[in-house]
């Protein structure tokens, strides 16, 4: 009796170190370079990584402004992490037909490169704050900047959504985006020739399977895509698709810093809003963002131009009067000079 419950205990001891094993072990930080940092839960100090680092479940991988990373999984996938990225190993459970597996990301830039057997069923999810890659198995880009998420195909097909919105698909040369968890915007074709082309172009560079001699490429990539969301956003409102055209610009918004594209989209919403919905008090809060906000950008000009005649168009005739006043002492020989004295004059009669 003794030697059967020996034996018993033996083999489920067994089993267990094996299963807790297979659980522990997901994978290894495989390739490293520069600043790279690791910790094994969320809420503590970050630690230096090295090459060949064991992965678990619960671990987050952390690159500096010059640090890049691939993470293999012992399913042969990998994580191509660019710099200033950050991601977590929330969930990783391999079965024998199937694996899940659930990576959150709260910023930066990857690659991810899924694999699939046949007859396996392949449940990944590479998540943001604000959306949801769901991967069956194959290789996409993804850039998460602020509260806004750009996703470009590379091979296969995936499903992103937002915040518990509506997917779409976004299959090989094809990118999707969003903002704010809403749902994303229709998938959109990577033309040759295109600013987008080359914002694709410039994330596979940082995101090979070596990291690139210098990172300017990838602090300049919201930005051209920010650009770009700025043009697409004019397309979508000639087309008649006006609700579509915001939510473009408002990505560009949430993508970049820099005054100039940001005062460009604040523009052009305003546009948006008195040509075509006309809603005079949402353009004017666009024009006097940008007055209060860029002092200095040239876009100023015409946004204190905008301001005052929406204001005059609503009939506040004093603060129309005031903004145009300020119009006339900043800009004396300005674009808009003919116009502003024109109707401050109809004010002053």
């Amino acid at each position: 009796m003794k030697r059967i419950l020996f034996f018993i205990v033996f083999f489920l001891s067994l089993f267990f170190f094996s299963a807790y094993s297979e659980a522990k072990s997901i994978g290894k930080i495989s390739e490293i370079s520069g600043k790279v940092l690791f910790r094994e839960k969320a809420n503590v100090p970050y630690d230096d990584a090295k090459k060949g680092l064991d992965l678990e479940k619960g671990y987050w991988i952390k690159t500096g402004a010059d640090g890049w990373a691939v993470l293999s999984l012992s399913d042969k996938s990998k994580l191509t992490l660019a710099n200033n990225t950050e991601l977590e190993i929330t969930e990783f459970v391999i079965g024998k037909d199937k694996k899940d597996g659930v990576f959150s990301v709260t910023q930066g830039k990857l690659r991810a490169s899924v694999t699939r057997l046949a007859g396996e069923q392949v449940s990944y999810k590479v998540k943001s704050p604000t959306a949801v890659a769901g991967i069956k198995g194959t290789e996409f880009m993804m850039m998460t900047q602020g509260l806004a998420n750009v996703f470009f195909g590379n091979e296969g097909q995936v499903e992103v959504t937002g915040a518990d919105t509506v997917s779409k698909p976004l299959s090989v040369d094809m990118m999707v985006q969003n903002t704010r968890g809403y749902t994303p915007i229709d998938p959109v074709k990577v033309e040759p020739d295109t600013p987008l082309y080359t914002a694709k172009k410039n994330f596979e560079e940082i995101t090979e399977a070596a990291p690139p001699k210098e990172w300017e490429l990838s602090g300049n990539l919201p930005n051209i895509i920010a650009r770009w969301n700025i043009n697409y956003g004019r397309y979508l409102a000639d087309a008649g698709r006006y609700e579509e055209a915001l939510y473009v610009f408002q990505i560009a918004l949430d993508l970049t810093s820099l005054p100039d594209i940001r005062s460009d989209a604040r523009l052009e919403r305003g546009a948006v809003y008195s040509r075509f919905l006309r809603n005079s008090e949402a353009a004017l809060a666009e024009y006097l963002l940008v007055i209060e906000t860029y002092p200095v950008v040239t876009q100023r000009e015409t946004a204190l131009y905008l301001a005052g005649m929406t204001l005059y168009e609503l009939g506040f005739t004093d603060q129309a009067k005031e903004k145009l006043m300020q119009y006339k002492k900043d800009y004396p020989s300005g674009k808009h000079i003919s116009n502003v004295e024109t109707i401050l004059n109809v004010i002053n009669r």
